[in-house]
């Protein structure tokens, strides 16, 4: 296992950018060794410094998350990581989870991460399914997706509020009455809910000003 671990080591290191060597190495060492090689080999890898190792191990974890003990370390122990990138992947790896569950299945394991105490948790949903409304279940019923992420409008997270209004901005693409109405139902007090409103609001606004200035040149 030392040996397999300097060889991943020296083969990812290099790579600065972007994920697919990462995900590929992790699918390929998932589809060639059962399930127990493969959790072997995930928590030997993420026990790596080298951040490309982690994020390899981490899309392997999210292959295997189906098991509820890693899908409890990916909550509890990958989230805590300190390397940006990895939570990127932590992201993916939940996504897969619900892919590979089932969107509407998972909405108890969603809304459990959702309400965590850790943003990166948090984040891991909100990002992690975007875009929301292009997931099967949320594709029918916008407004779950909606409501869960318009209960995140005032986290105390900076992190988590960015990609809840960038979230609700790619939902009015497609449903903007939707998403307008719930907008305009908020309290605009504080200035983490002014912040996640503006985000959201991008794509109406502009639609608006545009249909406003069509109007008044005719």
């Amino acid at each position: 296992m030392n040996e397999y671990l300097a060889s991943l080591e020296r083969d990812l290191s290099p790579i600065e950018g972007g994920f697919k060597e990462e995900e590929r190495r992790a699918r390929s060492d998932y589809d060639s060794h059962d399930r127990d090689q493969a959790l072997e080999i995930a928590y030997c890898a993420y026990r790596s410094e080298v951040y490309q190792v982690r994020m390899y191990a981490v899309f392997l974890f999210g292959y295997l998350s189906q098991d509820q003990e890693v899908l409890t370390f990916l909550r509890e122990n990958i989230a805590q990581d300190d390397n940006w990138r990895v939570q990127e992947i932590l992201a993916k790896a939940f996504d897969f989870f619900c892919a590979t569950t089932g969107y509407e299945h998972s909405l108890s394991v969603i809304d459990e991460w959702l309400a965590h105490s850790n943003p990166n948790v948090r984040r891991a949903v909100t990002e992690g399914l975007r875009i929301w409304t292009s997931r099967p279940y949320f594709k029918e019923h916008p407004c779950e997706a909606i409501e869960r992420l318009s209960a995140l409008r005032n986290d105390p997270s900076e992190y988590v509020r960015k990609s809840v209004g960038n979230a609700l901005r790619d939902i009015s693409k497609r449903f903007p009455d939707l998403v307008a109405t719930e907008l305009s139902a908020w309290d605009l007090e504080s200035k983490e809910t002014r912040q996640v409103h503006k985000l959201a609001s991008k794509f109406i606004e502009r639609n608006a000003a545009h249909t406003a200035g069509g109007a008044a040149s005719h």
